[in-house]
C-alpha cells in the first residue's frame, strides 16, 4: 500500500482488535513503570503515550540493550519490545538482554525474528495485522496495541471511536495549504512540553516523506535557547527555515502567553511561520487529527519537491552496509 492510500485508510487501523498471546498468568496492571523499546517509527506510538496521559511512568529507549537502570528498578517494569518489522537489531538486542536477565518481558509486533524469539521463549507478545504499510503510517495499529499491553482496555474501547470519528480526506487541503506556505523551508515543529511527541512525529514524518530536514522543539525550553539562534534577522541561513507551531487551547495559559509572543518576535525579524490549531473531540482525536494532518503535509510536500514518498532506499540501503 503507498502512502497516499495508507493515510486515505488510517481511520481502519481503529478497527483492529490486539489480543495478547502467551498471556497466562501475565498482569500488566502490577508494575508501576513501563519500559518501551523501538526505534523509528516503532517509537512514535510510545511516546504518544504521554500526550494521551501525562501521567504514566513510562520510560522509551531508543538504543541497543536496556536503559541504564538498577536491575531492581528493571526487575519492576514492564519491558515492552516494539518493532512493527521485528527485525530491529537495536529492539533484538533489548529483548535478548531481558531474555538472559530474567526481567518481564513482552513484545509487540508484525512479525520477523521479535514473533519467533516471544513465541521460543513464552514471552507476552501481541502480533499485529500486516497492513502492507511503513511503520509511521502504522501508529493507530500500534497505540491499540500498545494500550492493550499495558492493561488499558477502557482507553482502547474509547479509541474503537476514531474508526468513525476520524475522516482523513477531511484534513488533505489543509496539509496541501501548509505544505504551500512552508515551500523549501525546512520545517520547525514547535509546541508544548506536553504535546512534544506531536511535534517530534510531525519532524519524523517530514524526515521520511518528504525527505527534507525537520526539526522539534518544546516550550517553555527552547525560550532559554533556541530562540537566541534565530535573533539576528541578517543570519544568512535564516530563510531556509519556517516554523510550525502547535497550538492546543488546554496548554497551561503561561505556555500559551510564550507561544505568543515568540510568534510576534519571529514574526518581528521576518522569519516564516505558520500557527496550527490542535483540536478535537476528545484526545484521541486531537492526537491522530493531528498525525493525519502532518501525513498529508509531508505528503504534498514531497509532490512538490520531486521526491517519492514511498522510498526509503536510504535506510535499507545503510543496513546493508552495515552488515
Amino acid at each position: 500500500m503507498n502512502i497516499k492510500e495508507s493515510i486515505q485508510q488510517f481511520s481502519k487501523q481503529f478497527e483492529y482488535e490486539p489480543v495478547i498471546e502467551n498471556g497466562g498468568e501475565f498482569e500488566p496492571q502490577k508494575y508501576s513503570r513501563y519500559i518501551f523499546i523501538g526505534m523509528g517509527g516503532s517509537a512514535l506510538a510510545p511516546d504518544l503515550l504521554r500526550v494521551w496521559n501525562p501521567g504514566i511512568d513510562i520510560i522509551i529507549h531508543r538504543d541497543y540493550g536496556l536503559p541504564s537502570l538498577p536491575d531492581e528498578v528493571l526487575k519492576n517494569s514492564l519491558i515492552i519490545v516494539n518493532s512493527y518489522s521485528g527485525n530491529t537489531e537495536e529492539a533484538l538486542s533489548a529483548f535478548n538482554l531481558a531474555i538472559e536477565k530474567k526481567l518481564p518481558v513482552a513484545a509487540i509486533t508484525v512479525g520477523g525474528k521479535l514473533l519467533k524469539l516471544a513465541q521460543e521463549n513464552s514471552a507476552p507478545y501481541i502480533q499485529m495485522p500486516d497492513m502492507a504499510i511503513q511503520p509511521r503510517m502504522a501508529l493507530g495499529l500500534n497505540f491499540r496495541a500498545l494500550l492493550k499491553i499495558i492493561g488499558e482496555d477502557a482507553a482502547l474501547k474509547e479509541t474503537n471511536s476514531l474508526a468513525e470519528e476520524l475522516t482523513p480526506e477531511n484534513y488533505e487541503a489543509e496539509g496541501n495549504e501548509i505544505s504551500e506556505k512552508i515551500g523549501n523551508g525546512a520545517p520547525v515543529i514547535y509546541s508544548s512540553r506536553r504535546n512534544g511527541p506531536l511535534a517530534y512525529a510531525w519532524k519524523v514524518i517530514f524526515n521520511e516523506t518528504s525527505k527534507v530536514p525537520a526539526f522539534s522543539n518544546v516550550l517553555p525550553e527552547l525560550n532559554h535557547n533556541e530562540m537566541a539562534g534565530f535573533a539576528s534577522r541578517n543570519l544568512p541561513f535564516a530563510d531556509n527555515y519556517h516554523f510550525v507551531f502547535l497550538k492546543d487551547g488546554e496548554n497551561d495559559p503561561r505556555i500559551l502567553k510564550r507561544m505568543e509572543v515568540l510568534e510576534k518576535l519571529y514574526q518581528e525579524k521576518g522569519l516564516f511561520l505558520q500557527v496550527i490549531n490542535l483540536n478535537g473531540q476528545t484526545v484521541y482525536h486531537k492526537i491522530f487529527s493531528s498525525i493525519v494532518l502532518a501525513h498529508w503535509t509531508a505528503y504534498h510536500k514531497a509532490l512538490t519537491t520531486g521526491a517519492d514518498p514511498d522510498d526509503m532506499a536510504i535506510v535499507e540501503n545503510f543496513k546493508k552496509l552495515l552488515q
